[in-house]
């Protein structure tokens, strides 16, 4: 089972491989398992990642993973297989459980200070790949991984209580568990969270006062508490929407959430991603306004209702959406490129050009991000600067109508026709009927080509 975060811009992420020739001792990477997941049955029901921290065994996990399980084995890189024997601890809201192995003298990761972490201090993680476990001999196995990158902020999110590290190092689906490390190898979070451009860990310090030795529970009993939980039945939403992709199933769900709970902002908040996904943009925008009366400071709760307000031509609600979103998180890429995009809708261009450059600083394959700059530099006639950033997008993967405009407008103005009767072609091929393009396309035919 993998927690999911829905943004409405997808940007690229940035993985730094630098700095890891430099670190002073590699990482023990026998202290983190790839944990199988099975119900009363039998049947696997999820993968995900964990750390040993202690040599007794003492293991720290995400609470969403052990979801509906009545068994869960611990498969180490070298194959070996160990059973989790008891639950020591469980925080369903901020997600996280300490499990216990069965005895035995373990490799363990060292606990970091996450109380100290900057932005733009460097990061990894380390996970399995749950499109990467395969069966061997009987069993299952997975690849171990490692990405690299760097913390953007350490911000609340959906709670107010507490804080998330924000950070451009890829979680994929099946890291949910896995620890991040500081430059030095040492934990300083777990992974909990991964997106579309989003990536979120626990900071340890939100654990380490719950690794003392204690009875715990079986997990047999922890499904049994789960039955009731409120948190288990979001969960369980969150993965049918975005593991099973079956909208109706996780509404419903949601609404049960919400039945007990009305101001459970994160079931409001993927019931909202949901119903954009079936087109219903009233009822998506709803429950976006809601959610930021409850959690007026949750950043992409806020970008989002941004997007929408973009959309619906209320720019002035917009951008003090994406400003609010950025004053929580200032290095929030999405939002910024998002008001970039506003202000130029504004006519604010120079305005929008250092939240744009902000965000390729931070974010150098932000496609869309190049695009709102090359419209900036538009809007101020600085056309070879223009065209620059908009060829940028594309050699991005940035392709629609509009950007191909955009660069004829632009390369047409600054003389180059030979180039601009390049994007009218292109424009042909995506709409051969355009009349438009046809037009000046027969314009320039007519005109010398320099």
């Amino acid at each position: 089972m993998t927690k999911k975060l829905a943004l409405l811009v997808t940007a690229s992420l940035l993985v730094a491989g630098l700095y890891s020739h430099a670190f002073a001792y590699e990482v023990n990477k026998s202290a983190i398992v790839l944990l199988i997941c099975k119900d009363r049955a039998g049947t696997l029901i999820s993968t995900g990642t964990g750390f040993i921290v202690k040599p007794d065994g003492t293991l720290i996990t995400n609470y969403h993973v052990l979801v509906d399980a009545v068994s869960v084995d611990a498969v180490f890189s070298n194959g070996s297989q160990v059973p989790i024997r008891r639950v020591l601890q469980v925080d369903r809201i901020k997600d996280f459980a300490v499990l216990k192995l069965r005895e035995g003298f373990y490799s363990t990761l060292e606990i970091g200070d996450s109380r100290k972490i900057q932005a733009y201090d460097f990061s990894s993680a380390l996970g399995y790949l749950s499109q990467n476990v395969t069966e061997t001999n009987g069993g299952l196995q997975g690849n171990l991984l490692q990405t690299f990158g760097f913390v953007l902020g350490v911000h609340p999110q959906a709670h107010p209580d507490f804080s998330y590290i924000y950070s451009t190092t890829i979680m994929g689906p099946g890291f949910s568990g896995g620890p991040v490390l500081d430059k030095n190898n040492k934990v300083v979070g777990i992974a909990t969270l991964e997106g579309r451009g989003i990536n979120l860990a626990l900071p340890i310090h939100e654990v380490q006062p719950f690794l003392q030795p204690q009875k715990g529970m079986s997990l047999d009993q922890l499904f049994q508490e789960d039955r009731d939980s409120n948190e288990a039945l979001y969960y369980r939403g969150n993965f049918l929407l975005y593991g099973k992709g079956d909208l109706d199933a996780a509404i419903t769900t949601f609404q049960n959430v919400l039945k007990k709970d009305p101001n459970f902002v994160l079931a409001l908040y993927d019931m909202a991603a949901a119903k954009r996904d079936q087109g219903l943009i009233n009822e998506t925008i709803a429950d976006y306004e809601k959610i930021v009366r409850i959690s007026p400071n949750f950043p992409e709760a806020l970008s989002n209702l941004g997007g929408f307000y973009f959309r619906a031509g209320k720019l002035g609600k917009a951008v003090s959406m994406f400003e609010k979103a950025i004053e929580n998180y200032p290095n929030f890429t999405q939002a910024l490129s998002n008001l970039g995009a506003a202000l130029n809708k504004l006519d604010r261009a120079a305005e929008a050009i250092p939240h744009l450059e902000k965000t390729i600083r931070l974010d150098p394959e932000f496609a869309i991000a190049y695009y709102n700059l090359g419209n900036s530099y538009f809007i101020l006639n600085r056309l070879e600067e223009a065209q620059k950033a908009y060829d940028k997008s594309v050699e991005l993967g940035v392709d629609f109508l509009s950007l191909h405009w955009k660069l004829f407008e632009t390369t047409q103005r600054l003389g180059k026709n030979r180039e601009a009767r390049i994007q009218l072609n292109i424009i042909l091929r995506m709409d051969p009927n355009n009349q438009r393009a046809r037009r000046e396309l027969a314009k320039l035919s007519s005109a010398a080509v320099p």
